[in-house]
């Protein structure tokens, strides 16, 4: 690494320090590090993965890498695990360290399936803050076998400075999180308050001028203005327990239970297992819930519907199902509507599964599998 002056290597912190310090979206200020450490060190190559608390890893991050590595949107780099993350999971990388080879690059000649442009090791160094892992920054060049312990260290300097960085993101997003409930509990008070008050007060008008009112004309119509009310009124107090998820207190099942007695829908419920259910996973729970019960009172043709929980030790699994009209759906096509596209994205946010069923006449069914 041709860093000819430890001026240059404070030049280079300082550069990549600014850079965190600006950013605010992960892949943007990973990649734009990534270059940036790249340019100065003229290192050819690098790639950065993030991993999970539970060893789960993906590519945030890559710069240059071979047309072997970099083909098919990065599959290999994607797929199965690898020395380095291996030696991480197991808690066994805690500083910078020469990698002797890398697996993915041995596996590619082993196989004959490209040119990997002279690559054969890399460096690598965990990123971490404190007590606190974020993944694993990888950086090598074609023919570079060894680094030397002030290459080393100064690539140990800039995955503390990326750790630190990752860590301010991650608080940021929870602050933002918070401000988030924050204002949806002050909309969900105040359309309590006023809209729901008024439709309340409008269905009463509307019923006294039934009651009131001899012409036959003149009743339907504030009878149809009564009917219009209640419905609104009805899709409002769905609204306010979609801002604000009261009865979670009491557990995911009892909240949907009542979310579907409001919505005038029988719910025939049964649990099986039991265990504590993480708090992010029972609130994206309830929301799919709440989306799923919603569908089917607008879309089944049907009144009832059923609710299966499973809970494990390591996972829950949660089946809506109903007996209505149905649709046409099939696994290798797009997901139909926009609610259904929210619990998938919903589910897979915290690495779990969502599957669809549904045929016209055979009702539809939705299952959620989360890991804890």
């Amino acid at each position: 690494m041709p860093i000819e002056s430890r001026n240059e290597e404070m030049i280079l912190l300082k550069e990549i320090a600014e850079l965190l310090n600006e950013g605010t979206d992960t892949s943007d200020v990973l990649s734009g590090v990534l270059k940036k450490l790249l340019d100065v060190t003229g290192l050819q190559t690098g790639w950065i993965f993030l991993i999970d608390d539970h060893g789960k890893h993906h590519l945030a991050a890559a710069e240059a890498l071979p047309p072997v590595l970099a083909d098919n949107h990065h599959q290999r780099m994607c797929h199965d695990d690898c020395w380095c993350i291996d030696r991480y999971n197991k808690r066994k990388l805690n500083k910078a360290t020469n990698i002797i080879e890398c697996k993915r690059i041995e596996d590619v000649l082993e196989e004959g399936a490209g040119d990997t442009g002279g690559l054969t090791h890399h460096a690598t160094v965990p990123l971490r803050a404190g007590h606190e892992r974020f993944g694993i920054l990888n950086v090598g060049s074609p023919f570079k076998t060894h680094f030397e312990k002030n290459e080393l260290a100064l690539l140990e300097a800039v995955a503390y400075q990326i750790g630190t960085a990752l860590k301010r993101i991650k608080l940021t997003q929870r602050e933002q999180e918070t401000a988030l409930i924050a204002e949806r509990n002050r909309l969900a008070r105040d359309l309590h308050d006023s809209v729901n008050q008024l439709l309340f007060s409008l269905s009463l008008t509307a019923r006294a001028g039934v009651e009131m009112s001899a012409n036959k004309e003149v009743k339907q119509t504030f009878s149809y203005i009564q009917d219009l009310a209640q419905q609104a009124l009805g899709e409002m107090r769905a609204l306010i327990w979609q801002l604000r998820p009261q009865g979670l207190e009491n557990g995911l099942v009892s909240a949907l239970r009542s979310y579907a007695e409001m919505l005038d829908l029988s719910l025939e419920t049964k649990v099986t297992g039991a265990a504590s259910i993480p708090g992010k996973v029972e609130e994206a729970l309830w929301r799919i819930g709440q989306e799923a019960l919603g569908n089917c009172k607008k879309h089944s043709q049907t009144a009832a519907a059923r609710l299966f929980v499973h809970i494990s030790h390591d996972a829950i699994v949660m089946t809506i199902k109903d007996n209505g009209c149905g649709f046409q759906y099939e696994e290798n096509h797009e997901i139909p509507s926009l609610g259904l596209k929210n619990m998938k994205v919903r589910t897979e946010a915290l690495h779990g599964t969502f599957q669809l069923k549904s045929t016209p006449g055979s009702g539809t069914e939705i299952q959620i599998q989360i890991p804890f």
